[in-house]
């Protein structure tokens, strides 16, 4: 039996199988980075050993540092996570070597799957040649062999891009993983990415635990996941239950896995209007370990994935039957991002991160935490499950809407948008180019951002108030003006009514009451109450996150024309071969990447001319607005001296 447990992660990975740990009674030890030394997967161990360094590569990614870490501390066994070393063959072969338990498959099956060539062979699919592809094959994908999570993947559509996306792919790649080897395979515009949980015993028997449907992404990486996958055609089904439990059993797999899918041309099922052919289920790979989606599987099926982890990893037996799904479960990734602007990661203090009571809500973050740049921007994962897909879906958006999310830019508004978007709930649409059909659609102000905005300005003025005197003068009073973002707030004290206040813009709000942390308002005759938070600059109105926009600019703002800033804190890992100043650039030309929260950034000529400044060096941590490069347009070379 396990005594003692090390998680070989960090987070909300770490924070899940403590859980599950302590359930248990098995004591739990963390590993952690000098960037993590306060952590709350740190806190919540019973015992934590450091890994010296910031970077994944020189902490999390050593696996001989964690393998002395779980000897040090005395642990009997090792839980990967996932991500990191979760799918290193190497890594489970020196944690066995030590003597230690490892909660995965054997180091066999990993190395079997770990490559998606190698897995794609091994069930008979041929991955393309890069050299021998044709425009009659476009577009296809470049891919990453080993890793996952969108890391080193890149869609091509023109042959001529070609060369210069695998030579992205695999120098992202082996920065990611350690791996620079790619392949090539057709890209299916617009399938459903589907996959089936699997979950084995050493004793031969295989469980294929429901399908989830993950094809809400961004970049490749998921955002929204459900189980199970709606309105699948029964033989469909089967094939996938038989082909992702023939996989686990071809490399005697022990532990849990999803193997994944492409889905395409799926038929009409409920009288949609979407027309479909045989539908086709396109291998993509196997994980072999647990996913970061497994909680919907676990919520439809009752089931607890790590404890059962950890009891086949003690040599326990599954029974012969799986126990049966109930309902349907959903779950939305929350992360600190700005989907409006590429999707850059965002840092900084988490002020409030409090949920309503009814999801589960997985994390590894507290109110007064730091978000860093080293690594996933991932806050936390919600989970609900309802007897019905539409209760679930209807749940989750109302319990996201309502969470107290203080601090960095989220992506909340999106996850709720996403869900209430009619594309969404008719499952016939559902499919991986949702974002890029909608994300402009669902990155508008949200709806009543303009009343936050005013009771955000009377919380204000209320709160001065109380500071500097309550007394109002007998002059007849100018309006005050405050702006929020695009917001703009006019008021001034009146003695008329309770409140104390007349806005007049945006035209029809009456102030009801007015403090300076709730405010109430009545818009065309309705009453709303709005709680009003503000830390710094940024001021919080219910689920709205407002910035305070100065009266005046900051004359050290300004910058020269042409000027690249950074999007987002990193580091700079590459810069285009050949990239100097005099060189010349056209528009829309990779210039160098950005790299923060496992997330690559491109960032690009804003129109074609001379290249006259670069700052930008391989490995260096820049902040967020520090400037990179500067681009002198054609335009600007034509104006005279």
């Amino acid at each position: 039996m396990i005594s003692r447990l090390l998680v070989a992660n960090r987070g909300e990975i770490a924070c899940r199988v403590f859980r599950t740990c302590r359930e248990l009674g098995v004591e739990t030890v963390a590993v952690y980075s000098d960037a993590d030394a306060s952590a709350l997967h740190v806190r919540e161990a019973d015992a934590a050993v450091r890994l010296p360094g910031a970077t994944p590569a020189e902490t999390y990614l050593r696996g001989d540092l964690v393998v002395k870490a779980a000897l040090a501390a005395g642990a009997d066994a090792v839980h990967p996570g996932y991500g990191f070393l979760s799918e290193n063959p190497e890594f489970a072969r020196q944690v066995l070597d030590a003597g230690l338990v490892w909660i995965g498959p054997p180091p066999s099956a990993i190395e079997a799957m770990a490559s998606k060539t190698r897995a794609k062979e091994l069930l008979g699919i041929a991955p393309l040649v890069a050299g021998d592809v044709t425009e009659a094959e476009l577009p296809v994908l470049v891919k990453a062999a080993a890793g996952g999570g969108g890391r080193g993947m890149r869609i091509v559509r023109e042959l001529a891009a070609l060369e210069g996306e695998l030579a992205a792919a695999s120098a992202e790649a082996a920065n990611a993983f350690g791996d620079g080897e790619v392949f090539v395979e057709p890209y299916v515009e617009n399938g459903r990415h589907v996959e089936v949980q699997v979950l084995a015993d050493g004793h031969g028997t295989v469980w294929a635990l429901g399908t989830r449907d993950c094809s809400l992404q961004r970049r490749h990486q998921k955002m929204i996941e459900e189980s199970p996958a709606p309105d699948l055609p029964p033989s469909l089904l089967a094939e996938l239950y038989d082909r992702s439990v023939s996989a686990a059993k071809a490399v005697g797999y022990v532990g849990a896995g999803t193997v994944e899918f492409l889905v395409a041309d799926v038929p009409q099922t409920l009288g949609s209007a979407r027309a479909g052919g045989t539908p086709k289920a396109h291998f993509l790979e196997m994980n072999t370990r647990l996913q970061v989606e497994h909680p919907v599987t676990e919520e439809v099926y009752g089931v607890d994935l790590v404890a059962l982890q950890i009891a086949v990893a003690e040599g326990g037996a599954l029974p012969s039957e799986h126990p049966a799904p109930r309902g349907h479960a959903i779950e939305a990734r929350l992360y600190a991002e700005d989907p409006g602007s590429g999707w850059t990661p965002q840092t900084g203090t988490l002020h409030a991160l409090a949920f309503p009571s009814g999801p589960r809500v997985d994390t590894g973050y507290v109110c007064g935490d730091s978000i860093g740049v080293h690594y996933d921007a991932m806050l936390a994962k919600v989970v609900v499950h309802a007897p019905t897909r539409a209760e679930a879906v209807r749940k989750l958006a109302r319990a996201l809407e309502r969470a107290r999310i203080h601090g960095p830019v989220t992506n909340r508004d999106l996850l709720v948008a996403s869900l209430r978007h009619p594309e969404f709930h008719d499952t016939s649409r559902l499919d991986t180019g949702f974002y890029e059909r909608n994300l402009d659609a669902l990155t508008r102000t949200p709806p009543g951002e303009a009343y936050a905005a005013v009771a955000a300005a009377l919380a204000q003025a209320e709160g001065n108030r109380g500071r500097f005197g309550g007394g109002w003068r007998n002059l007849a009073s100018q309006d005050q003006v405050k702006a929020y973002g695009d917001h703009e707030v006019r008021y001034r004290p009146s003695r008329d009514g309770g409140a104390g206040y007349t806005v007049t813009a945006p035209e029809g709000v009456r102030p009801v009451s007015v403090a300076p942390d709730r405010v109430r308002l009545e818009v065309d005759g309705v009453v709303r109450d709005f709680d009003v938070v503000r830390h710094g600059d940024t001021v919080h109105v219910g689920p709205h996150r407002l910035t305070v926009r100065p009266r005046f600019p900051d004359p050290t703002d300004q910058r020269e024309p042409g000027s690249l800033l950074a999007p987002m804190p990193g580091t700079v890992v590459r810069v285009a071969d050949g990239l100097a100043p005099g060189a010349r650039v056209t528009a829309g030309q990779p210039l160098l990447w950005l790299e923060a929260m496992k997330m690559e950034h491109r960032v690009i000529a804003p129109a074609s001319g001379t290249l006259t400044a670069l700052h930008a060096v391989p490995g260096r941590q820049v902040e967020v607005g520090a400037l990179l490069a500067v681009v002198q347009t054609e335009a600007q070379e034509d104006q005279p001296a």
